[in-house]
């Protein structure tokens, strides 16, 4: 066996591998035996299909799958060996001129073309700059934070007039040109919300309304022309629901009002241990608090889009961009060049970024551990089940879960890119200098 590499420059390469019969007779023979082993074939009895048999039958593919195997093999071996740091997989070259006999005693070359990742240093310095968010909670996110729960924990009640924020439980009738209700036309009850009414007018019209009362909407106007909400609103198709154009006679049958649990003592006991809260001051407080620990999650995630982004500045290298698009597309039958063409950037600003870390683990001596992947499974795990269940299982269980979880492929892949996606920005941001910064909630949404 014979391999060559024709370094075409330093992002691409051809491996060129030429196999005579001694390096697959061998292999072929000892496939063709223990194919007539557990071979079925009418004539012979079970195990006793002469291997010459099976050569006339099946001597061709048993060839062809042998030799596609000692070539991967060979690749494989090869690459390691030379410590090639390929991207993607060998595209392997067509070439219509050649044919093989595929006769037991052909001489094969096959010709390989290979991406290689680039040469390139990383310049993370204390001169980078950037903010590392303290996010405070406003009056008005903070507020809002208290109703929804204060509703949460609240009472459905029937009130005789509607107010904005009411729901109304109302039978909706398709109308005639000249105001009459439509026979053969449109009608469906519906649950409607009065706050999500797009244009004023129509809104105020349903406000002080009273069950049985009767209004006229233009159903376009009201929802803004939103398709998908006036079909489901109304039970017909988007595509009716685009082409409509009557009015509708809005009967009320019901109305329903969300009523806000009152800030007392019930309340406070539903949300938090019995009796550690007992004011309104101490509850707005812990609220506060609870708000300003889940927005550090917030700032973490800025702050990793700004280290992101800041590596991508400062990645001064190419990719085989050429060889990329073409694997891409062999390993997608589905994907066609205009998807290809829109979505490759993308995907060179992640590989760009896979390298970067990668370079980083390396040179700085980090290594992804089973300890931290099963941490990491771990919180994955339990962040899931809480989801469903806020009572929290023994760490004995949770630690059974995380392992079940990992033996999957692609949970585990999964897990080790999370890890060590972590571990780069920790060490990020003891690179860089990271000024803490105090901003309001209001004022951190609008950096996004």
């Amino acid at each position: 066996m014979n391999i060559t590499q024709d370094k075409i420059d330093n992002l691409n390469t051809v491996l060129t591998v030429k196999i005579n019969p001694d390096d697959y007779t061998d292999r072929v023979e000892k496939a063709i035996k223990a194919q007539a082993k557990k071979a079925k074939v009418p004539g012979f009895r079970a195990g006793m299909v002469p291997p010459s048999h099976i050569k006339r039958m099946y001597g061709k593919e048993i060839l062809v799958n042998e030799i596609n195997d000692l070539l991967n093999d060979t690749l494989t071996k090869y690459i390691a060996e030379n410590k090639l740091e390929v991207l993607g997989q060998p595209l392997p070259k067509v070439e219509t001129d050649k044919q093989f006999n595929w006769d037991f005693t052909d001489e094969f070359e096959f010709s390989y073309e290979m991406g290689l990742a680039p040469e390139f240093t990383l310049n993370f310095s204390s001169s980078d700059k950037l903010n590392q968010y303290v996010i405070k909670v406003d009056d008005q996110t903070l507020a809002e934070r208290i109703n929804n729960l204060r509703k949460s924990y609240g009472k459905m009640t029937n009130p005789e007039v509607s107010i904005d924020g009411d729901s109304l439980f109302v039978t909706l009738a398709q109308l005639a040109a000249d105001g009459s209700v439509f026979e053969g036309g449109i009608t469906n009850d519906a649950s409607l919300r009065i706050d999500i009414i797009k244009d004023a007018a129509i809104k105020k019209s349903l406000i002080d309304l009273k069950r049985d009362s009767i209004a006229t909407i233009d159903i376009q106007k009201a929802f803004d022309n939103d398709a998908a909400y006036i079909a489901q609103l109304l039970k017909i198709s988007e595509e009716d629901a685009r082409d409509l154009k009557s009015n509708f006679q809005l009967t009320v049958k019901n109305i329903n009002r969300l009523e806000a649990s009152d800030l007392d003592q019930a309340f406070f006991d539903k949300l938090f241990e019995q009796g550690t809260i007992t004011t309104e001051e101490a509850f707005e407080a812990k609220i506060k608090e609870e708000l300003e620990s889940m927005m550090m999650q917030n700032a973490e995630q800025k702050l990793h889009a700004d280290l992101y982004q800041l590596g991508l500045n400062k990645f001064d290298f190419n990719l085989p961009d050429t060889f990329l698009k073409r694997w891409l597309k062999a390993s997608n039958d589905n994907v066609v060049d205009e998807e290809l063409e829109t979505g490759y950037s993308d995907f060179a600003k992640r590989l760009k970024w896979n390298l970067a870390e990668n370079k980083i683990l390396k040179e700085n001596n980090i290594e992804i551990k089973q300890d931290d992947m099963l941490a990491a499974a771990k919180r994955w795990v339990d962040a899931q089940l809480r989801m469903y269940s806020p009572q929290a299982i023994s760490e004995q269980q949770l630690e059974q879960y995380a392992l079940q979880f990992l033996q999957k492929k692609e949970n585990a892949q999964r897990i080790f890119d999370d890890v060590k996606m972590k571990l780069v920005f920790d060490y990020l941001k003891n690179v860089v200098t990271l000024t803490q910064t105090e901003i309001m909630y209001t004022d951190f949404i609008k950096l996004s």
